[in-house]
């Protein structure tokens, strides 16, 4: 089986930004709407805009909007997946 080099792109740039960093701690607390993330960060609407969508690409973090926010959360499927990538390094 070959390697699927923009998988690993995919969840390694979603993982070596420090606010995607920061952004993810936020979120192992449970879901967190986008205005959170926002007043947490001190970021601009855009800027955060940009993260999450890396993040969500990734399959780490999903979202669903709910009125006029984004909510975000952890997706524990994206995180066994990065896992696996990593171990996949060590083969």
């Amino acid at each position: 089986m070959g390697i699927n080099h923009r998988e690993y792109v995919s969840v390694f740039k979603a993982l070596c930004d420090e606010n995607r960093l920061r952004i993810l701690n936020m979120l192992q607390g449970g879901e967190k709407c986008a205005c959170m993330i926002l007043e947490e960060l001190d970021i601009g609407q855009s800027t955060l805009s940009h993260h999450m969508k890396i993040l969500c690409e990734s399959g780490i973090v999903t979202g669903r909007r709910e009125g006029k926010w984004m909510h975000y959360s952890i997706s524990q499927e994206g995180i066994e997946h990065a896992k696996e990538l990593l171990d996949m390094l060590g083969k």
